[in-house]
């Protein structure tokens, strides 16, 4: 069904636009860094918060680009586009709601998850917060977008605005950090600013000839239930997983907060990082959504598994590649950002163990059940997923940071441990192929 010169078009964009979305978190960082520590660990507890809400958009995301993709691959165009019409219409709902309320309630949601943190480091996490708060709607007028159009196999687009988004990004930190020297806020505008402009020109690519799926009748973006239950049917058990991994995340980050600021900045610094080496196993995890979408779609579960296998096989390949390259470069990548010498050793050790740790489970941990989502196996997923994270990963890193004393090291063990379950469930899922028996269309 799909040739290599098709799949090659959908991963390769992908590979970019998620290069380039990792980025912006990361010249926020590297920009903040001039400011001091101080900025640094305020910006990284913030980024922990923006990556909650980023997750649960790209959980409603998923759950529309499977429903679109299956109705795609049997070629109801009819269906196809309404769905992505309700998509758009469920996305702005949620993202407005997000920034009302942290807009509102930035000081106490901040208190409530981190505590008591040093003044300075919290007045830098206020700042940050409330500003980038004000980018939740453009955020997810953009990833409503990129997922409709990711549906019909067209990468291309969201690659070229998130490049765009960067360009912006990374000018206006310059003119805010170095020539206005605004400091923490002028990296909260430029970001809130490069999320409008990407917002808007989504939006106006999403309506236009260039879309197959763009839908003019202002009708069909009015909630119908049909359509909403079955992309929530995929997204709010997706929703639920991704945001349990990253409240459980922040929970650790809470535990990394008492230990002082340089192990959370050389925590944070170092969670930046590997998302680098992570981008092309989850560029071709979303592709695995469309492509095993329209399989199932069309009816053809063979294929399904065909497909499977094989973007499996390319996603090892590639992991192994930029986790063996980390290996090695990890100090040299480490020095880039102004960090004090215990934190540097720290953030290069973490980095290190993280590259040989990951080379056998991670993409059977964050590839494979892409897969299973593609067909709407999402309850599975999200039951692996929640009792992981809290039996592995919450447990094992409070015995190991608050119980043991192990430190920052600590939090990745117990990162390491909940990989290596997630890994184990999802395959066993998978070869038992109940997977297959689901239907969501």
């Amino acid at each position: 069904m799909f040739s290599n010169k098709f799949i090659c078009r959908l991963i390769v964009p992908l590979i970019f636009e998620q290069l380039l979305a990792v980025s912006v978190g990361m010249v926020d960082t590297f920009m903040v860094s001039i400011v001091g520590q101080v900025a640094v660990s305020g910006v990284a507890l913030v980024d922990n918060i923006n990556r909650l809400i980023i997750q649960i958009m790209a959980a409603f995301a998923t759950g529309g680009v499977v429903i679109a993709s299956q109705y795609f691959g049997c070629d109801d165009r009819v269906r196809a586009r309404h769905t992505c019409a309700q998509l758009e219409t469920i996305m702005m709902i949620f993202s407005v709601a997000a920034a009302l309320i942290f807009c509102v309630f930035t000081s106490p949601i901040l208190s409530l998850i981190f505590g008591s943190i040093e003044k300075d480091v919290m007045d830098c996490a206020t700042t940050y917060l409330f500003i980038t708060a004000l980018s939740y709607p453009f955020l997810g007028m953009y990833n409503a977008g990129a997922a409709i159009f990711r549906s019909v196999g067209n990468s291309k687009i969201s690659m070229n605005i998130s490049l765009l988004m960067n360009a912006i990004n990374i000018v206006l930190n310059a003119v805010f950090v170095f020539g206005a020297g605004i400091g923490v806020a002028g990296v909260a505008l430029a970001t809130l600013i490069s999320r409008v402009v990407a917002g808007v020109v989504m939006t106006i690519f999403a309506l236009s000839k260039k879309n197959p799926m763009a839908v003019h009748n202002l009708k069909k973006y009015i909630p119908k239930k049909a359509f909403v239950v079955r992309i929530l049917k995929i997204g709010i058990p997706s929703g639920i997983e991704n945001g349990m991994f990253q409240i459980g995340k922040i929970v650790v980050v809470s535990m990394v907060a008492t230990l002082g600021t340089d192990a959370i900045a050389a925590n944070s610094i170092a969670f930046q990082v590997i998302d680098f080496p992570n981008i092309p196993g989850t560029a071709i995890g979303l592709s695995m959504v469309t492509i095993i979408g329209q399989c199932l779609g069309a009816g053809s579960a063979e294929d399904a598994k065909v497909y499977t296998k094989k973007l499996m096989k390319l996603t090892y390949l590639s992991d192994w590649v930029c986790k063996l390259l980390l290996l090695v470069t990890a100090p040299y990548i480490v020095s880039l950002f102004s960090l004090s010498p215990s934190a540097t050793e720290t953030a290069v050790f973490v980095l290190r163990c993280f590259s040989i740790a990951s080379l056998p489970v991670w993409p059977l941990s964050f590839a494979l059940p892409n897969s299973l989502r593609a067909a709407g196996d999402v309850n599975y997923s999200l039951g692996v997923s929640m009792i992981s994270m809290w039996v592995f990963r919450i447990i094992c890193s409070y015995v190991m940071v608050m119980v043991l004393g192990w430190g920052v090291l600590g939090v990745w063990l117990g990162m390491f441990i909940d990989w290596y379950a997630r890994g184990v469930a999802y395959l066993a899922r998978y070869l038992s192929g109940k997977w297959k028996k689901h239907r969501v269309i």
